[in-house]
């Protein structure tokens, strides 16, 4: 893994460094055995200071030939936001590695790592959702998919940014060593086992950005009855208002329209649903007001950007556990 800063690492950074080592740096013999071998190699000086933090390794850049996977975590925030060079030797070695038949990874911003040394060419890539504009007006050779988190492009991977990052590692590990170990690890990581890597980064929901008392009690009852065919006049009448009124200050609210906001309501019971039950998909659609398992998987598909099965398989406790609760 490449340690890319030269003045030292900055705490905002530490969790994309800490995935890879969490991951692959601890053995795990009860797993697999042998275990991965992570090795950080530094840019630059051998011990970097900065921030408060410190990297002492013996491994530099040079070690990344004749490692059969290379990662990079992030790049330094100038080399984002000013477009600031990076190293030359960094770029050098990451072409160097991937020529050798190193399988290349990056999570977050060190996509531009790699889009520096050209090996996202001609490729879909991903990185955090804040970055992914930025990435592909100074890389315009490079497909950018800001929706996704992550992509597997055999030789060359991308992920979005924060836990996007490991759910790219725990993929990595579903590949080398299949199903069961990933399943396992993640459990002792207390994370969901698997969420596909076309799932959407996030789903906009339609949090009230001001107060208003007066919809409370219609949308607390909305929320309890998603069940049923809602329609904004039903809202409306509920809140004492003509639907002209409602929907005004409904989207003075929330930022949304009432059919929009109630769409988002619906996703989010079908996804807790998911999450919690082991409920037929036909049943998930019923009690979130989505209506068929075609219509649910239509909105996922759209809005989630995977399946209701493919969610509901990253939860795996839904699927041994009990019914859940089914109104709230």
């Amino acid at each position: 893994m490449v340690v890319t800063e030269e003045i030292g690492v900055p705490s905002w950074d530490l969790y994309e460094l800490s995935i890879p080592c969490t991951v692959f740096g601890k053995p795990q013999p009860d797993l697999a055995d042998p275990w991965y071998e992570l090795r950080l190699c530094g840019v630059g000086a051998e011990e970097a200071n900065g921030h408060g933090l410190s990297l002492r390794t013996p491994y530099g850049l040079d070690d990344l030939v004749g490692a059969d996977t290379v990662i990079v975590p992030s790049v330094p925030d100038p080399c984002v936001e000013e477009g600031r060079p990076l190293p030359p030797e960094l770029t050098d070695a990451l072409r160097r590695a991937h020529a050798a038949g190193a399988r290349m990874v990056s999570l977050c911003t060190g996509a531009f790592a790699l889009a520096e040394a050209g090996l996202l060419d001609g490729r879909r890539a991903t990185a955090h959702w804040m970055h992914t504009a930025q990435l592909a007006e100074r890389y315009p050779k490079v497909e950018v998919d800001a929706s996704v988190l992550y992509v597997d492009d055999g030789d060359v991977l991308t992920s979005a940014g924060l836990t996007a990052g490991l759910d790219l590692c725990l993929h990595l590990v579903r590949r080398d060593l299949g199903a069961h170990v990933a399943n396992q690890l993640a459990r002792r990581m207390v994370v969901p086992a698997h969420r596909p890597g076309g799932q959407a980064q996030f789903i906009e929901l339609s949090v009230p950005a001001s107060d208003d008392e007066g919809l409370a009690p219609v949308l607390a009852w909305a929320r309890a009855h998603l069940d049923r065919p809602l329609t904004v006049a039903d809202l409306a009448r509920r809140a004492a208002m003509s639907p002209r009124t409602f929907y005004r200050r409904l989207q003075a609210a929330t930022g949304t329209t009432p059919l929009q906001w109630l769409l988002d309501q619906r996703l989010g019971r079908a996804r807790s649903l998911l999450e919690s039950t082991d409920l037929p998909i036909e049943k998930v659609g019923e009690l979130s007001g989505l209506g068929t398992a075609n219509n649910l998987r239509h909105h996922f598909l759209k809005h989630l950007g995977v399946s209701p099965g493919d969610y509901r398989r990253a939860f795996p406790g839904a699927q041994a556990g009990g019914r859940g609760p089914v109104r709230g």
